[in-house]
């Protein structure tokens, strides 16, 4: 079963919050008062009056005070500000390997709130080219990501390992070919990245056309022929958008294998 990490991570903050601001408002006094009038707070054997002293805070109560701190800061840190994620697939290959640890803007398309995802603040909107993190639209809580290809409102043609849009050609150049696979190298527009194509695989996998609804983005992997995206289940809805992927800041595939740095550096 997938945890709800942002859901948890929000009950634990206001659970604690609450818990820390009701004993400073209304239980602390009382408990005093009650701690006082037990005798308690007598005289202690230096002639010194004990009354400032204050009995042992309940152990919830200690608890929350200590952590709702931390994990209100890390509710603000990843919610509104950036959030780390890790590549668990090769949909992005060449740009992304599985076990990059990414780190994700969360700001770039505008403040959002936490579990619900509706955007409080306009800041920016994904722009072509993009590398975006975003909800699977096929159940709303897998995050995922891809490049986005298609604005609201462009159309999208993809035909024999052909992308068009707007009945316009995207360029792209040969760079090498790496068996399986054949790197290109693909302009959109301000944005140059490459994509990996696979040799030999028929080109209608994931042909087709498309009109990109007002408030929706069309995205793609940029390993073309193995990846799980717009072209097969749609385009991505707004308020599923989580944010704009801008760095690598480690790589590490595996437990049995040790992390490395080589790839730290910023996503084209």
């Amino acid at each position: 079963m997938d945890i709800d990490f942002p859901l948890v991570l929000v009950v634990l903050t206001f659970a604690t919050g609450l818990i820390w601001l009701a004993d400073k408002l209304f239980l602390r006094d009382r408990r005093l008062a009650a701690y006082r009038a037990s005798g308690a707070a007598g005289e202690v054997g230096d002639g010194s009056s004990s009354e400032s002293e204050e009995p042992k805070e309940p152990y919830l109560v200690d608890l929350s005070r200590s952590f709702f701190p931390v994990l209100a800061i890390v509710l603000v840190l990843r919610s509104f500000l950036v959030e780390p994620f890790q590549i668990p697939s090769g949909s992005m290959l060449p740009t992304l390997e599985v076990g990059d640890f990414i780190l994700v803007n969360k700001y770039a398309y505008g403040l959002r709130l936490p579990v619900a995802g509706t955007k409080v603040i306009p800041v920016g909107d994904p722009q072509r080219g993009d590398v975006m993190v975003f909800r699977y639209p096929e159940d709303g809580q897998t995050n995922y990501i891809k490049r986005v290809i298609g604005l609201p409102g462009d159309h999208i043609r993809y035909r024999d390992k052909q992308l068009f849009i707007n009945g316009e050609e995207v360029e792209t150049r040969f760079i090498a070919r790496l068996p399986p696979m054949e790197l290109r190298r693909e302009d959109l527009g301000e944005v140059e990245h490459d994509i990996f194509l696979t040799m030999g695989r028929p080109g209608g996998s994931g042909e087709g056309e498309w009109l990109v609804p007002e408030g929706h983005y069309f995205v793609m992997g940029d390993n073309r022929d193995n990846s799980n995206d717009s072209r097969y289940w749609g385009t991505v809805p707004d308020e599923l958008v989580v944010g704009k992927a801008f760095a690598i800041w480690m790589h590490w595939k595996s437990l049995t294998s040790l992390p490395s740095f080589d790839r730290v550096g910023g996503i084209e």
